[in-house]
Parts: structure tokens; C-alpha cells; sequence
């Protein structure tokens, strides 16, 4: 049994456009990341207590983006400020089936030599 304490502030649409570290929606958040041609090493990240998605870069460049979209939802951008990883707010999917997309974007000109690289889940992929 969970404590109060662990359980999202957030449930479904109320999640929407929110920070999934601040709204504990990573306490059971599960990822799928390619583990092969994935040069940005981008993954999506899924709360199912959350009803949530949110995508994150591992290995970009400043001024990259890092994109989130939901079949028929919102659509979350965040872009790198320093370093090399960043993460999007919250994408709300819901109870039950979900498409998402996640994309990393090199800047234009900055250092990032990789193409613009996308990935695809459902609520039945190979989420870990």
C-alpha cells in the first residue's frame, strides 16, 4: 500500500503541462529508448499514476529541443539551456491506449552533429 506521500498530485488532465519531477509522477515511471540509432539518446518516460508522458535527451547540445506529443493532445517542448539533457513538461494521456511521440531537434548550427530523431510508443511498448 502506498503512503499518501507517494501518491502524484496530479492524476490525468490536471497533470497537464506540469513538471513530472515536482508532481512525483517519476516515482513509477517507467522508459522506452531505443537502444540502437538512437544518437541523442532520447527516451519517453510514462507515469501510469500520472496518466502522464514526458520526453527527455540525454546527450544534446545547448539550444537542441526536446519535443512530447500525444495522439489527439498536447504537444510539450523544452529546449537545452546548458549542458547536455533536458526533459518536457507533462503530456496528460489518460487511462488506457495512448500514441506518443517524441523527437530530438539539433539546433541549427550548434554542435549537435545528429539528425533530427524521433521515437513512437503506445501504452504497449516495451516500457522498463
Amino acid at each position: 500500500m502506498k503512503g499518501f506521500l507517494d501518491e502524484p498530485t496530479c492524476p490525468g488532465e490536471a497533470c497537464e503541462g506540469k513538471n513530472p519531477q515536482n508532481q512525483g509522477c517519476g516515482e513509477d515511471a517507467r522508459t522506452f529508448k531505443p537502444a540502437v540509432g538512437n544518437p541523442a539518446l532520447l527516451q519517453l518516460r510514462y507515469s501510469e499514476d500520472c496518466q502522464a508522458v514526458w520526453a527527455r535527451i540525454e546527450r544534446g547540445s545547448p539550444g537542441d529541443l526536446v519535443t512530447a506529443e500525444a495522439a489527439g493532445g498536447a504537444e510539450r517542448t523544452a529546449q537545452i539551456e546548458y549542458g547536455d539533457d533536458k526533459f518536457t513538461s507533462i503530456v496528460s494521456v489518460g487511462d488506457g491506449e495512448f500514441q506518443v511521440t517524441a523527437c530530438a531537434v539539433p539546433k541549427a548550427g550548434g554542435e549537435s552533429t545528429y539528425e533530427r530523431y524521433c521515437v513512437h510508443a503506445t501504452e504497449a511498448s516495451a516500457w522498463r
